[in-house]
């Protein structure tokens, strides 16, 4: 069994970049389909999740284990170290490719995580963490990645001349 211990810099980031990651309020709450996303720089979890664990930290969540797809992610070591103590992880080929699992609580709280490939261009990826933080989205990863990906309509305020048809 590999268990990786990552030191992190004070502030919990790699090189000062912030982790990007956004979060519900009533995450756990189990009454969304996404708790948040979190839009990681690549698909090493060694790396990774070290980072996203301390960022949660941070927020007061206190990450016990993290599970995600096999077949989506570099090998991931079975436990790693983040602040002194251990978040056991877990691979399973049945979990959809754009979700990863948290729980915390003793497990008695989970949060699904809409996973924003690494891949993704800024903008994208920065749509995507804020439309996880809203209500009623769909329960398919691959569809909030393509409202993400849709170019928003300009608004025109009403009651501006250019409200109206010549």
């Amino acid at each position: 069994m590999r268990t990786t211990r990552h030191t992190l810099a004070a502030e919990g980031h790699r090189g000062g970049i912030d982790v990007r990651v956004s979060l519900r309020s009533d995450a756990g709450s189990g009454e969304q389909a996404f708790d948040g996303a979190w839009f990681p720089r690549s698909r090493d979890l060694a790396v990774e999740l070290p980072e996203l664990v301390a960022a949660l930290d941070k927020r007061g969540l206190r990450i016990e284990r993290f599970t995600y797809p096999l077949d989506a992610w570099s090998p991931a070591p079975r436990k790693v170290v983040v602040g002194g103590r251990v978040v056991r992880t877990g691979g399973f080929r049945s979990m959809d490719d754009g979700v990863v699992c948290l729980t915390w609580a003793g497990g008695t709280r989970r949060a699904d995580l809409l996973v924003v490939p690494p891949e993704t261009d800024v903008i994208t990826g920065a749509r995507a963490l804020r439309l996880c933080t809203r209500r009623g989205l769909p329960r398919s990863p691959q569809m909030v990645l393509a409202a993400a990906r849709s170019t928003p309509l300009p608004q025109v305020p009403v009651g501006s001349p250019y409200d109206r048809a010549v």
